[in-house]
């Protein structure tokens, strides 16, 4: 009886909370939202997810305190494109910048120009990389390396602290933690290579646990820096009626997870903290990362525009059981190396077609310059890979991919082939193809070539064992940099506001 009258009385002022919500008064003020959005960390990365290796105590903490989002989907594994999906709600192909290193027209909108237009004080402090069409959104950019540090999270204290205290806020804070290099920083050496166990899909071996305890160090830094942040919310008496999140921009820089369309590669970690309205538990719901801007605005009282491609989840916030979308969306366009690659997940399956699946999928060059893909690299010569670790070196690879996601929770069984999945495939393929349509997507016949030369490797499906190996992937440091049609430009995808299947 007390939970049905609890939720009642935070179903009544979620309700309310619209009505007469351009005035800020004392006793009903607006909430400040702040966003922290890490560099390459997947999904599993963090202490309260699974990983109980990596120190992460003061994110777990928010995690334990706040809604966990287990299905929380990117729209697309490469950093610049997915962060200006988040910050203009919109799909890649959508914002006129679906590769990495494009950026939207002049004039594209973002949810924090609504929030600067009504008052808010926005700041964007840390790896900006979105574009000059974003700049006027914000009151302030701390973005020198100079100025914002290696880890990027050097001026988010500061920027909390001054602060115009009569205005609400928002901040964006964009750590470059975990994205490689690696650096020397006050947390190295905090995890210690011997006890780490390389996930199946990497080799076993120093070279690739050192490789992981480097990229482990990088996140503890982070958590430092945003336990530092939360203190001081604290300390100002405004924590409470501070929105919290905290994502990832894309998969952590390794192979099998950035730049892949798979759960390493483009699911976030995303917790959401708001104190003030007792918003917490975990939700199996489907969510986009292009959700996040109208939700933000919903709860800040102001219109949602027709330009945002996404739908609020503040229903989600009264009760994290209900279902939210029937399928989630994400594309991979050119990230070095040319690729156009789909995918649609429903609640029960994930389909995934590959335009380009006479390349192998090794990554991008960070990534290809790991020590981790050394550690395969050499495997590979010598052909001694596990099937799941020569994934990244088959070519051609698969055309479609199926998995079922309550019984492979990293996607290593294609069940593209097996007739009991028939109609699933279907229904998926019919869903991908309508949003395509309905959302202007294309695949040029100009597409954007590789900047670096490879080679391919084995045919999809046969073991290394029992391969004729072409050759690893022969790279060059000439940057080619020929730009080409890009993904639904042909059809001024920019102009199109469908959101397509929900």
């Amino acid at each position: 009886m007390k939970e049905h009258i609890k939720f009642s009385l935070l179903s009544i002022f979620f309700a309310c909370s619209c009505i007469n919500s351009d005035v800020n008064t004392e006793s009903e003020a607006k909430p400040n939202f702040i966003i922290f959005i890490a560099d390459d960390i997947s999904w599993d990365d963090i202490g309260y997810l699974g990983n109980k290796l990596i120190k992460t105590p003061n994110i777990d903490k928010l995690f334990s305190e706040g809604l966990v989002f287990k299905n929380m989907y990117l729209t697309t594994s490469s950093c610049s494109p997915s962060r200006n999906s988040i910050i203009t709600g919109r799909y890649p192909h959508n914002t006129g910048a679906p590769e990495l290193h494009t950026e939207p027209p002049m004039g594209m909108k973002t949810f924090v120009k609504g929030l600067k237009r009504n008052n808010y004080y926005t700041v964007s402090s840390g790896k900006f990389h979105m574009g000059d069409y974003a700049r006027d959104g914000f009151d302030l950019i701390h973005e020198k390396i100079e100025v914002i540090g290696n880890g990027g999270e050097k001026k988010w204290v500061e920027t909390l602290e001054n602060r115009p205290k009569n205005r609400p806020f928002f901040f964006w804070f964009a750590s470059l933690d975990a994205h490689r290099s690696w650096g020397e920083n006050q947390f190295s050496k905090t995890h210690n290579p011997q006890k780490i166990n390389p996930p199946e899909y990497l080799i076993d071996d120093y070279a690739t646990k050192k490789d992981l305890a480097n990229y482990y160090d990088e996140i503890t830094r982070l958590d430092y820096y945003i336990g530092k942040v939360i203190k001081t919310l604290k300390k100002q008496s405004i924590y409470k009626n501070t929105v919290i999140m905290i994502m990832s921009d894309n998969g952590r820089p390794f192979p099998h997870s950035k730049t892949l369309l798979n759960d390493q590669g483009v699911k976030t970690p995303f917790v959401f903290v708001y104190k003030n309205k007792n918003v917490m538990g975990e939700t199996e719901a489907l969510v986009s990362s292009i959700d996040i801007a109208p939700t933000i605005l919903e709860l800040a009282g102001l219109k949602i525009g027709e330009n945002y491609q996404g739908k609020s989840f503040k229903k989600l916030l009264l009760n994290p059981t209900e279902p939210f979308r029937n399928f989630v969306f994400a594309e991979h366009n050119w990230h070095d190396f040319e690729a156009h690659e789909r995918m649609v997940r429903s609640k029960d399956f994930m389909y995934i077609e590959n335009r380009r699946n006479k390349f192998p999928q090794k990554g991008p060059l960070d990534v290809i310059n790991s020590d981790s893909y050394l550690s395969l690299l050499d495997a590979y010569e010598k052909g001694v890979l596990t099937k799941n670790q020569e994934e990244i070196f088959i070519s051609p690879r698969f055309k479609e991919e199926l998995y079922e996601m309550k019984t492979d929770l990293y996607q290593r069984h294609n069940l593209i082939n097996s007739k009991q999945y028939k109609n699933n495939i279907e229904l998926l393929k019919s869903v991908l193809n309508q949003w395509k349509i309905e959302t202007g997507d294309s695949e040029p016949r100009e597409i954007t070539k590789d900047w670096y030369e490879r080679r391919p490797g084995p045919k999809a499906g046969k073991s290394l064992k029992n391969s004729t190996l072409i050759g690893p992937n022969s790279l060059v440091t000439e940057f080619h940099g020929k730009r080409g049609e890009l993904p639904g430009a042909s059809n001024n995808a920019i102009r199109i506001n469908n959101h397509g299947p929900f």
